[in-house]
């Protein structure tokens, strides 16, 4: 039921941020009802699966992958339609940190006599929901810095052409990474050098997802040319760590960083940077003169090397994507350059 569930969440990934995503399954016996978070100020995703079910919620078990909400925001309390229709058991994946709930959900069900159990596929549900937990803990959005090379680590030839390094596939890709984040940033001399559009075009959600609206925010890291493809977009000044919250007050869960290689540096070495999506291609520059994906000095030393865990491999066409998060997050590397 609550692999349901999470494939519930899943298919809402695109339209409810800053609001989580969140599925729901109501087990009624034979009979299973789904619901999935509607776009903000829309139900909850345990609002839609009690209305699917109707009067078979009464004594059935509710599955959900995030702690119902004991609240009044822009939608009633789902614990009270939880409670009112006569549900006999709920059971969540984890609980929700947002202040406004966090615990108070699950004790306001439990009081109500309604059984409650904890913790089933947590871990999947935790990673699906990984950019909504840390901005409702932090405030931060969660940082995805995406890089595509050669295989040694090549992202332009000495004259600066990079178009294309990696196939169709990965590109593509790369638009799902958009259309999931809230917000793309790059730096102003990238925005000089290739004037990207930074929209979401080349990719379609799966069969049964809601389909995003509209683009994700464009962010460029210093001043934009007055006929940049970019515009609108938001520019930004000052340390990162100041963007960064700037851009979570403005309701940004997940922002992804393109680049260049000098504002993928200095996010990396001042470790903002929460997950790697890195597209490598099958082909070799061949030499040291081409730029890498990072700009400036690296470790000095074997022993000063960023380490991080694999988290996926995937083949897209000829290309290899590689995902990957910090091992240790939040590790100051040293000073960073700028493209700014």
């Amino acid at each position: 039921m609550m692999d349901l569930a999470l494939e519930a969440a899943r298919s809402c990934r695109l339209v409810t941020s800053p609001n989580p995503w969140v599925g729901c399954v109501i087990d009624a016996g034979e009979n299973q009802y789904t619901g999935a978070t509607s776009p903000p100020g829309g139900n909850h995703a345990e609002i839609n699966a009690l209305a699917a079910a109707g009067r078979r919620a009464l004594g059935a078990g509710l599955y959900t992958t995030l702690e119902p909400c004991n609240h009044h925001g822009r939608t009633g309390p789902c614990t009270d339609a939880i409670i009112a229709a006569g549900v006999a058991r709920v059971v969540v994946a984890i609980e929700d940190p947002d202040p406004a709930v966090s615990g108070q959900g699950i004790a306001a069900l439990r009081e109500a006599g309604v059984a409650v159990d904890t913790g089933v596929r947590a871990t999947e549900a935790a990673d699906l929901l990984a950019p909504y937990l840390k901005h409702r803990r932090t405030g931060l959005p969660w940082v995805v810095l995406k890089l595509a090379a050669s295989l040694d680590g090549r992202i332009a030839a000495p004259d600066a052409t990079s178009q294309w390094i990696t196939g169709t596939e990965a590109r593509v890709d790369a638009h799902r990474l958009r259309a999931e984040s809230d917000a793309v940033l790059v730096g102003a001399a990238t925005v000089r050098a290739d004037d990207p559009a930074l929209t979401v075009r080349d990719w379609q959600p799966p069969p049964g997802a809601t389909p995003r609206q509209g683009q994700p925010q464009r962010v460029v890291l210093g001043a934009v040319p007055p006929d940049a493809r970019v515009l609108p977009a938001l520019e930004m000044h000052g340390p990162l760590e100041q963007v960064l919250a700037e851009l979570g007050e403005r309701g940004v869960v997940q922002l992804l960083v393109e680049g260049g290689a000098a504002t993928a540096a200095a996010f990396h070495r001042a470790g903002l940077v929460d997950h790697y999506t890195v597209y490598l291609a099958p082909a070799l520059f061949g030499g040291d003169d081409g730029r890498s994906m990072f700009a400036g000095p690296g470790a000095a030393t074997v022993s000063d090397v960023w380490r991080g865990e694999i988290t996926g491999v995937c083949p897209l066409g000829p290309d290899l994507r590689i995902d990957l998060r910090p091992s240790q997050p939040g590790i100051d590397t040293g000073p960073a350059p700028s493209d700014r």
